[in-house]
């Protein structure tokens, strides 16, 4: 394990001959999984300078934006927890103090090491939850091991979101050319206003043709080549798989990427792209991102939307975590080169 300084962030990193994975001792972002023979990472790392969460102060860091998102992207990059939020606090919670996305993402992390595997734990104190992720890199050369233990430590039961906020980005991104695949079935347009609008609000269809608004469809397979476009999609992994994925190819450098883990554990995998579409601060109509965010939860939202949704699919929309209870999960990434995106995965 090294300590380092990664873009401007406190950080620790484990590697091999093949393989770096970097984890920022604040927020606790994977913010790379560098590939060392081609020197590609394909996680986002924004284009505006990162600052650690506990010195973000809304009065001096408006370039970050002015709202309940602000703390989380002055410090965000790469694969971000979502925990116990996916989506935004009401705003009682806003108003207290809580990020969109929830706690997990803007606390400060305890990273410690026993034999190969890191160890990178945090106590979100309002929600009452202990969090700990294990990363351990494969002999294999090309596969990174994850697994995580969340802890109820109050006195009752409570439904909880839970989502692995992978987000890609430039080199690996580009317009028109990087590929998606995913054992999708039943899906939807996120069902309120979000980005330009250009897909279907509410629509319901199979993977991966998503209906825009001017009768046409969006492949969702290949990214864009909008000059401009924003969306969020929401997909069901396949019910008869044990194991669902998603894999993106760059057919530039011929990396191919993507994570495994339990559909029973993590049954949705929502879609975000944001393509040079927001201009507020701090995305200033610059930024490229793919996320593909496998959780609990079909749709990024409010705790209290969370609830009165209920389903999606017949589906729960989050899970429910006993009283000092724990819950646990495995999963993991891979890293490779291949000539093509495989047909069969």
């Amino acid at each position: 394990m090294n300590e380092v300084m990664y873009r401007n962030r406190r950080a620790v990193q484990i590697e091999n001959a093949s393989i770096r994975v970097t984890v920022l001792a604040e927020g606790g972002h994977i913010a790379e999984i560098l590939h060392k023979p081609t020197g590609i990472n394909p996680l986002w790392t924004p284009p505006w300078p990162s600052i650690e969460p506990s010195a973000f102060d809304p009065q001096k860091h408006t370039q970050y934006g002015a709202d309940a998102e602000a703390r989380l992207l002055a410090g965000i990059m790469g694969h971000n927890l979502c925990l116990d939020l996916f989506g935004g606090p009401s705003p009682e919670e806003a108003a207290a103090g809580i990020t969109v996305h929830g706690e997990a993402g803007v606390s400060p992390y305890s990273i410690r090491t026993e034999g190969a595997e890191l160890i990178a734990s945090t106590n979100a104190k309002n929600a009452q939850l202990h969090f700990e992720r294990r990363i351990v890199l494969d002999p294999d050369g090309k596969t990174v091991r994850i697994s995580e233990t969340v802890e109820n430590q109050s006195a009752f039961d409570r439904p909880i979101a839970w989502t692995q906020h992978v987000t890609l980005g430039p080199p690996f991104l580009k317009k028109g050319s990087t590929q998606f695949r995913a054992p999708g079935t039943k899906s939807k347009v996120f069902d309120a206003e979000f980005g330009d609008g250009k897909l279907k609000q509410g629509a319901e269809f199979d993977w991966p043709m998503a209906p825009r608004i001017d009768g046409g469809k969006q492949d969702l397979r290949v990214y864009t080549t909008a000059p401009a476009s924003s969306a969020y999609t929401t997909h069901l992994m396949d019910p008869h798989r044990d194991e669902a994925f998603f894999v993106a190819f760059s057919p530039d450098s011929k990396v191919l990427f993507g994570y495994r883990w339990k559909r029973a554990d993590f049954p949705w995998l929502g879609m975000w792209e944001e393509n040079m579409s927001r201009t507020q601060a701090p995305w200033g109509g610059k930024t490229l991102t793919q996320g593909m965010e496998f959780g609990v939860s079909p749709m990024p939202e409010s705790r209290r939307k969370m609830i009165e949704r209920g389903t999606l699919f017949g589906m729960p929309g989050y899970r429910w975590l006993p009283a000092k209870g724990r819950a646990a999960t495995q999963y993991s990434a891979f890293i490779t080169t291949a000539n093509a995106i495989p047909d069969e995965i």
